[in-house]
């Protein structure tokens, strides 16, 4: 039978039918992959996938042992991974009760970016209130692999424990900055250019000339913290809010770093991200 016959019969209904048909099934399949990515299912679809290719390969060469094995495993199995997975089913059943189920991997990213901006807050708060200078910079669009060069690599998962055991005083990473790349701590003690900029405050030490540098230079988010009065403060765009407080300051990484510059955060000081006077 010819190949155009099989669509002879097909009218133009049946045809917009299928082809939904088809995109739904493989929707369902994409959001299925983006639930279990990042969980043990995923091992559990590798071996599925073994399974099946060993069981193809032995019906072709004939190994009918090895075939009667993959076929008993294929037949217990579905009730093997319902006993194991009891937990993961049970919870993306309770997820498609609530209409969660095709949201998840929205809900991943926000879970993620809150965890990001948790550890950051809790580790400036941390320094801040014990007066321990620190210099971290969070890479956006402009690569800083120049900077991360200049320190000693780590890519390290970003905890505030870890942040906070970077600046300790007297230890071997605690002089310069740690630079924050693909939401993960690339690197310690790297050296940032200083900002020339003859406008700067004589009052501000080499820490904030380096944030401000760096902010001239890049489109990265800079934070310091103060050794000697503890003030938290950010820069961006060759900008400098100062004397942050922490509710604010965690505001304003949360929209700087996810959102990016369509919003803007007025501070407690009377100043908006692009450093004009709120006159409200």
């Amino acid at each position: 039978m010819p190949f155009a016959d099989l669509f002879s019969d097909l009218t133009v209904l049946d045809v917009v039918t299928n082809a939904v048909d088809i995109l739904l099934v493989w929707f369902v399949i994409y959001k299925l992959i983006t639930v279990i990515r990042g969980t043990k299912a995923v091992q559990l679809l590798k071996g599925i996938f073994v399974i099946v290719i060993v069981r193809g390969l032995s019906n072709l060469l004939g190994f009918n042992t090895l075939e009667w094995m993959m076929e008993q495993v294929m037949l217990w199995g579905v009730l093997g991974i319902i006993i194991i997975f009891q937990p993961e089913l049970r919870r993306a059943l309770e997820q498609l009760g609530r209409g969660r189920i095709f949201s998840r991997g929205n809900l991943r990213e926000n879970e993620e970016q809150d965890r990001l901006v948790e550890a950051v807050t809790n580790a400036v708060s941390y320094m801040a209130k014990r007066r321990i200078g620190a210099l971290i910079t969070l890479e956006k669009e402009t690569g800083m692999g120049d900077y991360i060069e200049t320190g000693i690599q780590m890519d390290s998962m970003l905890t505030s424990e870890l942040l906070i055991n970077l600046f300790i005083p007297n230890t071997p990473l605690h002089d310069g900055a740690v630079v924050i790349h693909k939401k993960r701590i690339a690197a310690a003690a790297c050296y940032l250019p200083l900002s020339e900029s003859p406008f700067i405050s004589k009052e501000l030490g080499t820490r904030h000339r380096a944030a401000l540098g760096v902010s001239e230079v890049t489109d990265s988010i800079t934070i310091v913290v103060s050794e000697e009065t503890g003030a938290i403060s950010v820069t961006k765009n060759g900008e400098l809010q100062r004397n942050l407080e922490l509710e604010e300051f965690s505001k304003l990484i949360r929209r700087e770093w996810f959102v990016g510059e369509n919003e803007t955060v007025t501070t407690s000081t009377g100043w908006n991200w692009r450093g004009k006077k709120n006159n409200g």
